[in-house]
């Protein structure tokens, strides 16, 4: 007979635990409630996610499992009763250790276990929200002509500003794209990786960074306070004096109302020229970019999920959308980290024939995970419930989505977008005006770099590089 739960043991959860909410990372039983996310050393991890709760229905172990778990209860309580080492265990840390070694017995860089903080950051920045200041950088050679490969700072290569997150601390402050960081609080950065300098720049929430800014050849000191903000999911702008210009950072609850208040605005200025940016986009919930596409795709499938048992569900497209008129043209903007419910998005779209994808191939995730709080503040696990397929039945994962308008984005300079000028000429309208070259040039108006928001703590699965120091 295996020991019964007792007030040291862990305690599993009641039925009640399961009536908590559920969100699903990709194509979920159901929609509105599901998530398609990337989450990688601070960026959001790329598949789908949903909030679930523990299914067990009884407390302690099912009958025809006792002679499974008997090895498992025999250990617990010998560590609990004999071991003689220092210190004595910690029993929660136990459980949460055991949990661990299951998650990670599944080899599946997109199912693991987080303890109580973790999960709980995890949660916050799907939730819109990011600990930080709130800026994107990258290491580019100090020489615009240069080809060299840029792995530290210093040697002819600098850390410079991509862009700042709307909403972000940095967004207030007087920082600008082409910005490039000299030293932090005061010391310099020559030596350092880009990880390195991230975590010298994003420190501990309420206190203050100062950063040495080289701007056109000049120092500009800036002080900004590191906060949990919200970012603003949909970025807008005009470009060439009639294109829309819609940046979706990514896939959190505001992004569908927001982008279709950016789409009608657009629109009613008689812009019929849009470019949607999802470069960066590293995804969210499934349900708000099924809505983005509706905004384009009058009917028909936009998703399939297939789920553990192999059943195939369609998840077609919401009615009433105010751009699916031929006549509105459309490019999307994509790359590496494009991902997840992000590809969900393009996908469709190029799928469907409704829009061209420009840029660089994307991540390539089409699995779907479940995000399932423990009971007792026992953390949490991400665990892979289902995968997609675009709506011709294509499974991305490992692949990405291929752009029907290849672009060479090697060597990039910060306030320089290649990309965006592609979408342009598609439109038949010339490139944004170029910047003065040179190290700490401001972003030529208009320009754009490629996001990649901080939209999550640092995940176990490093799977996205992420320029993002928040």
């Amino acid at each position: 007979m295996l020991p019964t739960t007792t007030p040291q043991d862990p305690i599993p959860p009641t039925a009640d635990d399961r009536a908590r909410t559920r969100r699903r990372d990709v194509a979920p039983s159901r929609i509105s409630l599901m998530l398609v996310a990337a989450l990688a050393g601070g960026a959001l991890f790329v598949g789908g996610y949903s909030l679930g709760a523990h299914v067990a229905t009884t407390p302690g172990t099912p009958a025809n499992q006792e002679a499974r778990f008997g090895p498992f209860w025999d250990v617990y309580s010998l560590i609990n009763a004999d071991f003689a080492g220092s210190p004595r265990p910690d029993q929660d840390k136990l459980v949460q250790a055991a949990i661990d070694g299951m998650m990670k017995s599944l080899n599946d860089q997109w199912s693991y276990y987080q303890g109580p903080t973790d999960f709980q950051n995890s949660l916050l920045n799907v939730g819109g929200q990011a600990e930080g200041i709130g800026v994107q950088i990258q290491l580019q050679p100090v020489d615009p002509s240069s080809t060299q490969s840029c792995t530290t700072i210093g040697g002819g290569c600098e850390l410079a500003i991509l862009a700042t997150i709307p909403g972000s601390p940095a967004a207030s402050a007087d920082i600008q794209a082409g910005d490039v960081i000299s030293t932090v609080d005061g010391i310099g950065l020559d030596g350092l990786t880009i990880d390195q300098a991230i975590a010298k720049i994003k420190g501990t929430q309420d206190t203050s960074v100062a950063l040495g800014l080289v701007r056109a050849g000049k120092l500009v000191e800036v002080s900004v306070v590191r906060k949990i903000y919200t970012a603003t999911e949909v970025v807008t702008k005009t470009l060439e004096g009639s294109v829309a210009y819609i940046q979706v950072t990514g896939m959190n609850e505001p992004a569908s109302s927001q982008f279709h208040t950016a789409l009608a605005a657009a629109l009613a200025a008689g812009q019929k020229n849009i470019i949607l940016d999802l470069r960066g986009n590293l995804g969210g919930y499934v349900e708000d970019a099924v809505k983005i596409d509706s905004e384009f795709i009058g009917s028909g499938t936009i998703v399939y999920q297939v789920d553990a048992g192999g059943k195939t569900t369609a998840i077609e497209a919401v009615k009433g959308g105010i751009a699916t008129d031929p006549s509105i043209h459309l490019v999307v903007l994509v790359d590496g980290n494009t991902a997840s419910s992000a590809e969900i998005l393009s996908g469709a779209l190029q799928a469907r024939g409704r829009a061209k994808l420009i840029g660089t191939k994307t991540y390539g995730k089409g699995l779907v995970q479940e995000w399932l709080p423990l009971p007792n503040n026992f953390g949490g696990i991400h665990l892979t419930v289902a995968r997609w397929l675009t709506p011709d039945k294509v499974w991305i994962q490992g692949k990405g989505l291929q752009p029907d308008v290849p672009v060479d984005t090697s060597n990039p300079r910060a306030g320089i977008d290649p990309v965006v000028d592609a979408a342009l000429a598609q439109f038949g309208l010339p490139p944004l005006p170029v910047p003065s070259a040179g190290p700490g040039t401001s972003a030529a108006p208009g320009a754009s770099g490629s996001p990649t928001p901080s939209a999550a703590p640092t995940q176990s699965p490093q799977a996205v590089p992420s320029p993002t120091a928040s």
